[in-house]
């Protein structure tokens, strides 16, 4: 077999911001983390609700514009095809 294929594994102290720690084995030395089983919402159980409301009423209030925008430009062009309808009418009424 070769030699030196392989790291070095070191048995360190896995560190989370949340401030538990845990020991186990790794290749580097030194291993921090910002979340473990200790502070994670699946593992707790509790959930921290971010402004969701306010997320979705400015998700709305975008697409809500954009709607608006699309019929009021619909109707737009109902009503030039009504107004170019009565000319060709008016024309062929003429003849």
């Amino acid at each position: 077999m070769k030699k030196n294929t392989h790291p070095e594994s070191h048995d360190i102290s896995v560190r989370c911001a949340c401030g538990n720690a845990f020991k186990t084995k790794s290749t580097s030395k030194d291993l921090r983390v910002t979340l473990c089983s200790g502070c994670h919402p699946f593992f707790t159980g509790t959930q921290k609700f971010v402004d969701t409301a306010g997320r979705i009423e400015k998700f709305e209030k975008k697409y809500k514009k954009a709607a608006e925008k699309a019929a009021s430009a619909k109707e737009e062009k109902a009503t030039k095809a009504e107004k170019t309808e009565k000319a060709t009418k008016a024309k062929k009424a003429k003849k």
